[in-house]
């Protein structure tokens, strides 16, 4: 067998007994947008977007807080064709959460979008992983999350109760999540989307009925004929499912 010879021994101890040396933070910003789906940023007017940024393997919170801003440019968002690498978010006042984090080394993170914060009954979530390199910013249009949905509000009636009468006047408001009017013939056009009213009872729906444009925008109105037996909820469904957007409202009912 071939013998090390003492003086490359040496430096090898010496190597080995060596503490390491930790890697110094380095600051590192990083820039989020929570959009919705076919339409712009989750704005301030619906209550923003709560962002998390965790470490992936530990789930450790790196960053917390709320996208701010407004819903960015219709012309660059929804207009104009988009071409490979352009900005399409980025311009001043536009929705983001930015933060800066203390990374040592390359770390995958998930990146969590929650909203529009004002309307729980709409609330989506959508999340990502993202691997970033320490020094290496990421800002711009930064990492992006699509929530899916559609804010619904129900405005008529005002009161829980179920007439007593053969059917029930149902209004409801339907917005994109980042506040974007609908209307028939619109950028948001309305003629795609399936609205209507349910009737349910025990769970089940008992009665239904469309709504149509109430002739002011995001508005929709209709009867829904009440059952024998009445019903215990009132629902309101928007569904565009060529573009994968859902959304409702409940209330419940007592009788007169």
């Amino acid at each position: 067998m071939r013998r090390l010879r003492w003086s490359a021994v040496v430096p090898l101890l010496l190597l080995l007994a060596t503490p390491a040396v930790a890697q110094e933070p380095v600051p590192t910003t990083v820039v989020v947008r929570a959009v919705s789906n076919d339409a712009k940023l989750i704005q301030d007017p619906v209550g923003g977007a709560r962002i998390t940024i965790e470490h992936a393997r530990t789930g450790a919170v790196l960053a917390e807080g709320r996208q701010t801003g407004d819903s960015g440019s219709t012309d660059k968002i929804i207009r104009q064709a988009h071409e490979r690498g352009a900005t399409i978010y980025d311009v001043p006042g536009a929705a983001q959460y930015e933060t800066t984090l203390a990374l040592t080394e390359p770390t995958r993170v998930r990146v969590t979008a929650e909203g529009p914060l004002d309307y729980p009954q709409a609330t989506q979530t959508a999340s990502k992983t993202v691997l970033l390199v320490p020094g290496e910013d990421v800002r711009g249009d930064g990492i992006t999350l699509t929530l899916h949905g559609f804010i619904v509000e129900m405005l008529e009636p005002s009161e829980a109760v179920l007439p007593s009468g053969s059917e029930l006047s149902v209004r409801a408001r339907v917005r994109m999540l980042c506040g974007c009017p609908t209307e028939p013939g619109g950028m948001w056009d309305a003629n795609g989307y399936t609205i209507r009213a349910q009737l349910l009872r025990d769970g089940a729906v008992v009665a239904e009925g469309p709504l149509s444009f109430a002739g002011t925008t995001n508005e929709y109105a209709g009867t829904v004929p009440v059952p024998d037996g009445g019903a215990t909820r009132l629902r309101v469904m928007a569904q565009d499912a060529d573009r994968v957007n859902f959304g409702s409202v409940t209330m419940s009912l007592t009788r007169e």
